[in-house]
């Protein structure tokens, strides 16, 4: 039967701890993710996306919710299941009539019997073995102890997670679809752990970027860490006390992460070429959730600090209601795509949405005024900062080689970060502040906080900051009175014409 074009189906596409300025970098030669820098070509783009937090479940809620961490109250990998919310995206799928299909690393809030069709979880280390060589596969995967693998992995691509995971997502949609494309609409997310450590990569992939990797400059190394927030020289002394001289093999650690990317493009085109009529009438978003240290600081994976290699994300999007060859530079998040994709295919959006919905940016049908001028970035388990000195009892204990990136000291405290422009402010609870310029200082190394030429830069970031925050007050939980809602959320433009701002009412999940 004939698909119902009026209702496109939706095929998100995410990677876990992708660094955006590595997706396609200026000067590098070689294009490093091909399948979607082609995709890029046939959608659009946005230059300026940032997670709501560089960390996995958080950002994950946050991309289903359309909520920051601060809202949702995930604010770490471990409380994924206290989601404060109204409906989320897979509400408003099943509410439209939706099949749904999750495929890869789940890492968020809903559980497997949440969609129709569940293939997983698929984890950094295994995930369903149905073959012997799954199994040997992910037990070396385990013994690598999510370090940088110091040789080719000598299983076949195959094996891999991501060819897996795309071997599970054609053979679930074709099984429920065996006439081919139906009236009735899927919605399908294939989640994919890589580029995540542990870093490694079978060949071709393990050396097809290494002499690129070899005559690459990082912006910083570890010599400045004394010049940045405690947090980093913390995270750095941990690692080198678990793994001296790690950083030695950071160019092996690069050139890996780069293959890992293009084995994961390779899937992708594996993907979209398998799926070949059911992606007629199929809107295509890729993303990820947050980025990676890659080498900047002497430091790997994340979890100290909001710089932009951990916060900037990529995201494209492709197919009905979205322009061929748009690149945006308006600041926008991952809170933003729950809310588009209601725009995109005709959904009211749910009440506690903090999201955008930017589809009138694909038509310049709204003047967007200073909504977009501005990007946020939320960090902080709670309580008191632990500071620089402290050595409290960690999930993993200080000996050994295996350590968490995301402990309990360089995530103490509250961070927040806003930029305007090329200025970037950050924020901790204590009041400690930081203000950089991202142009002239893409490190993010040198604080001009206390520079009187940027007092005025300093005091409307700062104004920025506060309005943010007051922006983020929460309309949930929901009481005899319901919130006036703006139409597509967009609070700081002016009104359309017609101020539609009818929404449905949410509930706690």
């Amino acid at each position: 039967m004939a698909p119902d074009r009026s209702r496109p189906n939706v095929l998100w596409v995410m990677t876990d701890q992708h660094r955006a300025d590595l997706t396609d970098p200026d000067g590098y030669g070689p294009t490093v993710m091909p399948t979607l820098t082609g995709l890029a070509a046939r959608g659009t783009s946005f230059e300026r996306a940032h997670t709501s937090a560089p960390a996995c479940v958080p950002a994950r809620v946050s991309l289903l919710t359309g909520r920051y961490p601060s809202a949702h109250q995930v604010r770490q990998n471990s409380n994924d299941r206290e989601a404060f919310f109204g409906e989320d995206l897979i509400d408003v799928f099943d509410r439209a009539g939706y099949e749904t299909f999750f495929h890869g690393k789940p890492h968020m809030h809903r559980k497997a019997d949440a969609v129709d069709h569940f293939s997983g979880p698929y984890m950094h280390t295994n995930g369903p073995e149905r073959d012997p060589v799954h199994a040997q596969f992910d037990q070396w995967l385990g013994e690598l102890d999510h370090s940088v693998a110091e040789e080719a992995t000598p299983y076949p691509v195959e094996a891999q997670l991501p060819h897996r995971i795309v071997d599970d997502a054609l053979a679930e949609i074709h099984a429920a679809r065996p006439d081919g494309p139906s009236e009735v609409p899927f919605f399908c997310w294939v989640s994919f752990p890589e580029p995540h450590n542990p870093y490694q990569a079978p060949e071709p992939y393990w050396s097809m970027f290494t002499e690129l990797a070899e005559g690459h400059q990082r912006h910083a190394g570890p010599e400045v860490v004394d010049q940045l927030s405690w947090r980093y020289r913390w995270l750095r002394e941990l690692i080198e006390s678990k793994r001296p001289g790690y950083d030695e093999h950071w160019r092996r650690y690069l050139s890996t992460y780069l293959g890992m990317l293009r084995m994961v493009d390779d899937q992708i085109a594996r993907l979209l070429d398998g799926l070949g009529p059911h992606l007629d009438n199929t809107i295509v978003v890729f993303l990820a959730d947050h980025g990676d240290y890659v080498g900047e600081y002497g430091l790997q994976r994340k979890g100290a600090g909001l710089p932009e290699v951990l916060t900037r994300i990529p995201l494209v999007m492709a197919g009905p209601g979205v322009p061929v060859g748009q690149v945006r530079q308006e600041c926008v998040s991952i809170v933003d795509v729950m809310p588009t994709i209601c725009g995109l295919i005709d959904q009211e959006l749910p009440i506690g949405v903090q999201g955008r919905d930017l589809t009138p940016l694909f038509d310049d049908s709204r003047d967007p005024g200073e909504e977009f001028t501005t990007g946020y970035v939320e960090l902080g388990y709670g309580g008191l900062e632990y500071g620089a000195d402290a050595r409290p009892e960690l999930h993993f204990p200080y000996e050994g080689r295996t350590f968490d990136e995301l402990n309990s000291v360089t995530q103490s405290g509250q961070e927040r970060s806003v930029q305007r422009g090329s200025m970037k402010l950050v924020m901790d609870q204590a009041g400690t502040t930081w203000l950089y310029d991202l142009d002239r200082d893409p490190a993010e190394v040198t604080n001009l906080a206390d520079d009187p030429e940027h007092a005025a830069t300093l005091a409307e970031l700062t104004q920025w900051l506060a309005r943010w925050m007051m922006r983020l007050g929460d309309d949930l939980p929901v009481g005899r009175y319901t919130p006036r809602i703006a139409a597509h959320n967009w609070r700081w433009a002016e009104p359309p014409s017609s101020d539609d701002t009818g929404h449905r009412s949410g509930t706690r999940k």
